[in-house]
C-alpha cells in the first residue's frame, strides 16, 4: 500500500472530524489537497467561483447541523478572498476550518509571487491560526485547530505550504478522539441561589432572549409562566424564542417592534438569557440586570450586570426553575401583552390597504406572501439590510424554520452563499435567498454554482435599484442619497441565461402565482420582484444616541410598519389576559 503523503492524512483527519464537503477555488499551492479529496470517496469538493462563497457557505451548514464544516483557499489572494465570510462564521460561533494554502515552506518571508502570512492575518477572526512548517506537526496541529473550532464555537485556520502538503506523512497521526461536540455546562449553586433570590425578590421580570436559547424553548416558556414574565428577543433569538409563546412582547434593538424595549426598561429585574445583544443604547441602565451564557467573555460587555452567570441557557434554566418561587401576580406580564398588541395593531394598517394596486411592490407585501407560501421547514437566507428588517417582522417562525443572516457581522452578500451551504446539507429541503439587488450582484457568479450543482435555492430578489439601508444612513445625517442607485439588468433574464427558472415581477398580482411557480421548479429559480424604493423602517423606541450608523429618516418618510402574522399572534396571547 501506497504511503500517504500530508495532504491525504490532512483528508482523512477531516473526514474523521465529520465534515463532509470542502467549500472553495481550486489554484497552484491547494492542488494537493484538493487531489486529495478526489480520491476520498467520503467528502467533496465544492467548487465556487468566489472564495468568500466558500467560507459564507461552510459558516451556512456549521449552523445548520451544529457540525464542524470546512473551506479552502490558495496562498495569498486565495485564501485573502475568505476572510470575510470567515469573520461572519466566527461572530456567529459557527464551528468552521478554514485552509489557508501557502508559498513553498522554503520562500516563506522573502517576498515571493503573492506571499502573505495566513497564519498571521487570520488571528482576529479564529480561535486559532497557525502555521504547518513540518509534515511531522501536520497531525496535531490539525487535530488541535478541529478542537478549537468545535470546542469554542468558532472558526480555527491551517495554513500549509503546497510543497509540505505533496510530502510524505509522519507515521503519527492524529488521536483517534477527535472532539466533535460540546458539552452542557451548568453555574456553581453559589451564582444560582443568588439568581433565585433576586427573581423572588422582584416583582416584575422580564427575559430577554438571544441565540443561545437554540433548544431551551421549553425551558424559557415554564420560567415565564412560573414567575409571570414577559419574553423579548433579538433578532438572533428570534427563530428559537418567538413561536408558541403566549409570553411574547416582539423585539427590540434596530430592527425591533412591539413591546420589548417597553418590557426591559419598565421591570424591576431583567434577565438576558443567551444574547450578547450589541446595542447597549436600547438596553436598560436603572434595573437589576443578570446576564446568563455560555462563553464567559461576553458576560457584562454590553451593560452593567448585578449578577453574572456562566452557563448554558438550558442547563442552567433546568437548574433554576425547581428552585424559583411561582408569582400570582401577572398584572406587569398582562399590561406588556396589552402593549405589544397595541404597537402591532398601529402598524400593520399600513401595509393592509390597496397593498394589492401598489406599484412598485411594497417590500413588505413580498415578504408576507413568501412567509405564506414556504414551507414549514424552510431555511431562508437573508442578506444584511432592509431584508433583514423584511425577515425580522414578516417571517413567521415555528421551531422548524431557521432564519440565517450575518445579523453580528452585517456583511453584504451573504444570503446567496448561505444558502449554497444550507442546501447541500439537505436537497430536499426548500431553502429560500431572500437577497437585495446591492448584495446579490456583489456575488452574483456564485448563481452559477447553483446551477452546476443543480442546486434547488430559490432566489427571491428584492429588486428596488438601490442600497436602502444605505440612504437611510445618510438621511440620518441630513445628507442627500448619493452613490447609492444601481443600474440593473432584467435578472430573471440573467437567471435564465445560466439556465435556471428566472421570472420578473413588477405587479403585485403577479407575485403569489410566480413565487408558486418558482417553488415548484425542480432546480435552481429567480424570482426577480421591482420593489418600492421608498419602503424603509425605523425602530419603535428612537433615542440621539440610538441612530449612529443606522437607517432612521427624519423626515419621516419612513413607514414604520408591517409586521406580517405577528400581529394574529400577539391577537391569541391576549386571549390569556383577564379583562380590566
Amino acid at each position: 500500500m501506497a504511503k500517504q503523503n500530508v495532504a491525504e492524512q490532512f483528508v482523512d483527519i477531516l473526514v474523521r472530524a465529520g465534515v463532509r464537503r470542502l467549500y472553495g477555488v481550486v489554484g497552484d499551492s491547494l492542488n494537493p489537497v484538493v487531489d486529495a479529496v478526489r480520491r476520498n470517496s467520503a467528502i467533496d469538493w465544492i467548487h465556487v467561483r468566489h472564495e468568500e462563497t466558500a467560507a459564507f457557505a461552510a459558516g451556512a451548514e456549521a449552523q445548520l447541523t451544529g457540525r464542524l464544516a470546512a473551506c479552502a483557499g490558495s496562498c495569498g489572494p486565495g485564501n485573502l478572498h475568505l476572510i470575510n465570510g470567515l469573520y461572519d462564521a466566527h461572530r456567529s460561533m459557527a464551528p468552521v476550518l478554514a485552509l489557508a494554502s501557502q508559498i513553498p515552506s522554503g520562500e516563506i518571508g522573502l517576498g515571493y509571487f503573492q506571499e502573505t502570512h495566513p497564519d498571521r492575518l487570520f488571528q482576529e477572526c479564529s480561535h486559532y491560526s497557525e502555521l504547518i512548517s513540518s509534515p511531522q506537526q501536520m497531525p496535531r496541529l490539525l487535530q488541535t485547530a478541529i478542537q478549537h473550532a468545535v470546542g469554542r464555537s468558532g472558526v480555527s485556520v491551517v495554513s500549509l505550504p503546497g510543497d509540505i502538503a505533496d510530502q510524505p506523512a509522519p507515521e503519527q497521526t492524529a488521536s483517534a478522539a477527535i472532539v466533535t461536540s460540546r458539552p452542557t455546562v451548568r453555574p456553581g449553586d453559589e451564582e444560582l441561589d443568588r439568581l433565585v433570590a433576586m427573581i423572588d425578590a422582584a416583582d416584575k421580570v422580564t427575559l430577554f432572549c438571544g441565540s443561545g436559547t437554540a433548544g431551551a424553548h421549553a425551558e424559557v416558556m415554564e420560567l415565564a409562566e412560573k414567575i409571570k414574565s414577559p419574553v423579548g428577543h433579538a433578532l438572533r433569538g428570534k427563530e428559537w424564542i418567538q413561536y408558541d409563546n403566549p409570553y411574547d412582547v416582539g423585539m427590540s434593538g434596530l430592527l425591533g417592534y412591539g413591546a420589548a424595549y417597553e418590557a426591559t426598561h419598565e421591570c424591576d429585574l431583567l434577565i438576558l438569557l443567551g444574547t450578547d445583544f450589541p446595542y447597549n443604547a436600547f438596553l436598560p441602565d436603572d434595573v437589576q440586570i443578570v446576564q446568563v451564557d455560555i462563553r464567559p467573555e461576553v458576560l457584562g460587555r454590553r451593560s452593567r450586570l448585578d449578577l453574572a452567570v456562566w452557563g448554558d441557557v438550558r442547563e442552567t434554566l433546568r437548574c433554576l426553575v425547581p428552585r424559583v418561587r411561582a408569582k400570582e401576580n401577572r398584572r406587569f406580564l398582562d399590561r406588556m401583552l396589552r402593549k405589544h398588541a397595541d404597537a402591532l395593531e398601529g402598524v400593520v394598517k399600513a401595509y393592509t390597504r390597496k397593498v394589492e394596486k401598489h406599484v412598485p411592490i411594497h417590500p413588505e407585501y413580498v415578504a408576507s406572501v413568501l412567509d405564506e407560501l414556504a414551507d414549514d421547514d424552510t431555511v431562508f437566507t437573508v442578506d444584511t439590510g432592509m431584508c433583514n428588517v423584511w425577515a425580522a417582522r414578516y417571517l413567521s417562525p415555528n421551531g422548524r424554520r431557521r432564519v440565517i443572516g450575518s445579523f453580528s457581522h452585517g456583511s453584504m452578500a451573504n444570503a446567496l452563499p448561505m444558502a449554497i451551504g444550507a442546501q447541500f446539507t439537505d436537497r430536499h429541503r426548500q431553502v429560500v435567498s431572500m437577497s437585495g439587488d446591492g448584495g446579490f450582484t456583489m456575488l452574483m457568479g456564485d448563481f452559477l454554482t447553483l446551477v452546476q450543482y443543480d442546486l434547488p435555492v430559490k432566489v427571491v430578489l428584492f429588486n428596488n435599484s438601490a442600497l436602502g439601508m444605505v440612504e437611510l444612513e445618510m438621511l440620518v445625517a441630513g445628507l442627500p442619497a448619493y452613490g447609492t442607485t444601481n443600474t440593473n439588468p432584467d435578472f430573471a433574464g440573467v437567471a435564465r441565461a445560466c439556465g435556471a427558472y428566472g421570472v420578473r415581477v413588477e405587479k403585485p398580482k403577479q407575485l403569489a402565482g410566480a413565487l408558486r411557480n418558482a417553488f415548484k421548479y425542480p432546480g435552481p429559480a429567480l424570482v426577480d420582484v421591482v420593489t418600492d424604493p421608498n419602503a424603509l423602517s425605523i425602530p419603535p423606541k428612537i433615542k440621539a444616541e440610538m441612530v449612529t450608523g443606522f437607517a432612521l429618516s427624519a423626515s419621516k418618510m419612513v413607514l414604520d410598519g408591517g409586521v406580517g402574522r405577528m400581529v394574529q399572534m400577539a391577537r391569541s396571547n391576549l386571549r390569556n389576559v383577564p379583562r380590566p
